[in-house]
């Protein structure tokens, strides 16, 4: 074998293993990156939910206190009395 043939083949297959190497290691980011999002989701449902839960439970005792208070409709329109000047 020549010196260029030798050259050549050496420098093909460290382009090779480098290709291999920096694939392996791109796809291994981009797994980690995958599972932080994944992770980042399931935090963003889980927020949610609690926020829905606490709404729910508002709403719940609005609907409580409401049912509490007695309301009384006015039908008098006169505008409402002031207090005195002292």
């Amino acid at each position: 074998m020549s010196r260029a043939s030798k050259l050549t083949l050496a420098g093909t297959s460290l382009f090779a293993v480098g290709t291999v190497i920096m694939v392996h290691f791109q796809q291994k980011m981009e797994k980690q990156a995958m599972h932080q999002g994944v992770v980042r989701d399931m935090e963003q449902q889980r927020i949610k939910k609690e926020r829905q839960l606490d709404f729910d439970l508002q709403k719940a005792l609005e609907e409580e206190y409401k049912r509490g208070q007695t309301v009384r409709e006015t039908t008098d329109e006169s505008p409402p009395k002031s207090l005195p000047d002292r």
